[in-house]
Order: C-alpha cells, then sequence, then structure tokens
C-alpha cells in the first residue's frame, strides 16, 4: 500500500517488494532496488543534488523518516 505523496522531493517507497525512488508527484519510480537501504543511498543522493527533502515510507507506505536538503526555513539563532 503506498500513500500519495504530496510533499517536494524524493521518496524511498515499497514496491512489489522491493524499494523504489520516487520523484514527488510522479507516478514512475526513478529507479527500483532490492534494499531499502539502496533506495535511501540514491534517495539521499537525489535531493542532496536537488535540494529538496527525502522522505522515507515503510512497508505500510506511511512515511517513517525525513531528511531536509533544502534551504533552513528555521535557522538556529546565533
Amino acid at each position: 500500500m503506498e500513500s500519495t505523496m504530496p510533499l517536494k522531493g524524493q521518496h524511498v517507497v515499497p514496491r512489489n517488494g522491493k524499494w523504489a525512488v520516487r520523484k514527488s508527484g510522479s507516478s514512475k519510480a526513478t529507479k527500483i532496488f532490492e534494499t531499502q537501504k539502496q533506495a535511501i543511498s540514491e534517495g539521499r543522493r537525489l535531493a542532496k543534488s536537488q535540494h529538496t527533502e527525502l522522505y522515507i515510507h515503510g512497508r505500510n507506505g506511511r512515511v517513517r523518516g525525513r531528511d531536509s536538503y533544502g534551504p533552513d526555513s528555521h535557522p538556529p539563532d546565533g
């Protein structure tokens, strides 16, 4: 079960027993991997190069983790 993906960035999602990296708003996977770890590595690379977010989904399709590689909207004081 995959959730809808309104969040901008790269998403690591389960797909037919494997793991896919997919850009927000796209119905096609950028690439499919055997393991979630491999997919996260590629998703992180893409998110960093695009200065966007990386959303990591669990097997149930829900977001279980997130990393930001874009501009910091809440930088620390000082």
